[in-house]
């Protein structure tokens, strides 16, 4: 047969050894191609990347020539790749020995073109930047080269245009948690302490990450109870519940990022930004109940509470107030305290029309009576004095507890409207720092999404 004739005659003198020039001065060019098939995994701790690539070599064999004429018009044969010789290629980046599947056999054309083609899955070191997760694009090399055989011997080329690889995702397994951008290549000669020159050729994989599934897991959810947070700005302050409100959504917020710290990547070079916009909306939380124990400890009600200075009226229930627009409040004060003062002038009056009242009928209105009663009504009514005296004196002790108590009453009212235009004023200034943060975020992330 033909095929045994022709394989008998190629590989009877063979030297498998040697490289397979007739003149050793002639440099063996060998064309190398790839194809990207798959993204396996990401290792951004131990900064890994392990792809499975479709690889192919084209040289030429001077001793695996043939005319087809005198074997049946065979031009191409398949030929064992442990019996010929195969180039010394390798990938610097190798980190471990990958699972490719073996193929044993290498494709010959009569006028000695050697095509070897083979998948391989391939664990190449590469340096992750992790720091625009899930927005990241990572760009990973593949530097093929000849281990052993310098520049003159063994010369790498590219085996098709670098446009067709470039964009070439005819077998890409698009369904994974990456996508393939592209594939760049070039050429470049180096040499090691001024010694021979190497041949390389490096194909730079440029893959970007699918970053809904982070997304939806991770940044609604935060964002979510941020959302949560500044509503809880709209429960009275002077209530406890906004306290317990914040207290359960930091608890909450806590527990959330135990849970998504497997999620996000760790290495030692650096925290990914998502880490520390993590950290940022927690400090924003604990600010926020710190906000909030102030003005719940500067509204509550006490008894010897001093009253507010006359500075922070001027800074804060007049300037600030026309500054925030929220002048009602003040109006409301104000009555507030005028009805006080109304009617603590009306009791005072009134009291005091009781005390004359009853002042007068002792012995003034004896006097004027002139006698006319008799001695037995006058002598009981100086032995009444002394009762009625003691009766004057608790009312005029309760007026005064009164009169202090609604003291103690408009000091209260005055530090809850301190406390509401202090909480307008806080509330706002965390709203812009939480907007501006947001604000800021969302830039970065769209113009790395897009970029």
């Amino acid at each position: 047969p033909a095929l045994r004739r022709l394989s008998h005659y190629l590989l009877a003198h063979y030297q498998k050894g040697t490289r397979p020039v007739r003149d050793w001065r002639t440099t063996t060019n060998v064309a190398i191609d790839l194809m990207v098939y798959a993204i396996l995994s990401v290792d951004e701790k131990n900064q890994v990347l392990t792809t499975y690539i479709w690889y192919r070599q084209h040289w030429t064999d001077e001793f695996l020539r043939w005319d087809p004429a005198r074997f049946d018009n065979l031009t191409q044969v398949s030929l064992p790749a442990e019996s010929i010789w195969v180039p010394d290629i390798l990938i610097n980046e190798f980190v471990d020995v990958g699972r490719s599947p073996h193929v044993p056999y290498v494709y010959v054309g009569h006028h000695g073109e050697v095509q070897n083609l083979k998948p391989i899955q391939v664990m190449t070191a590469c340096s992750l930047d992790i720091y625009n997760f899930p927005f990241d694009v990572q760009n990973c090399s593949l530097t093929f080269t000849s281990w052993l055989h310098h520049i003159r011997d063994i010369n790498l080329s590219l085996w098709r245009q670098p446009e067709l690889v470039k964009f070439d995702r005819s077998v890409f397994m698009n369904q994974g948690e990456w996508e393939l951008l592209y594939v760049l290549s070039r050429f470049q000669e180096f040499s090691v302490k001024s010694s021979d020159s190497y041949a390389e050729m490096k194909f730079y994989v440029v893959i970007r990450r699918r970053p809904l599934f982070y997304t939806v897991n991770l940044l609604l959810p935060s964002i979510f109870l941020m959302v949560m947070d500044i509503v809880g700005f709209y429960l009275p302050p002077n209530s406890g519940e906004r306290v317990s409100f914040k207290i359960t959504l930091l608890l909450g917020y806590s527990v959330f990022l135990i849970i998504v710290s497997d999620t996000l990547p760790a290495t030692a070079v650096g925290t990914p930004l998502i880490g520390i916009y993590f950290v940022v909306c927690m400090a924003l939380l604990v600010i926020s109940l710190t906000e909030t124990i102030l003005i719940v400890r500067l509204v509550h009600k006490q008894d010897l509470q001093p009253h507010v200075p006359d500075w922070v009226k001027r800074l804060l229930l007049e300037r600030a107030t026309v500054l925030l627009c929220i002048r009602d409040r003040g109006k409301f004060s104000q009555s507030r305290t005028q009805s006080s003062d109304i009617s603590r002038q009306a009791e005072n009056s009134d009291s005091t029309a009781k005390l004359n009242h009853y002042g007068r009928e002792d012995p003034r209105e004896c006097e004027t009576a002139g006698g006319a009663r008799p001695a037995p009504a006058f002598v009981g009514q100086a032995e009444g004095s002394p009762l009625m005296r003691g009766v004057l004196r608790e009312i005029t002790a309760i007026r005064q507890f009164l009169e202090k108590r609604e003291e103690f009453r408009d000091v209260a009212r005055e530090w809850l409207q301190v406390g509401y235009v202090l909480d307008v004023l806080l509330f706002r200034a965390y709203l812009a720092a939480v907007l501006a943060y947001g604000i800021t975020l969302g830039t970065l992330w769209s113009v790395w999404r897009d970029a």
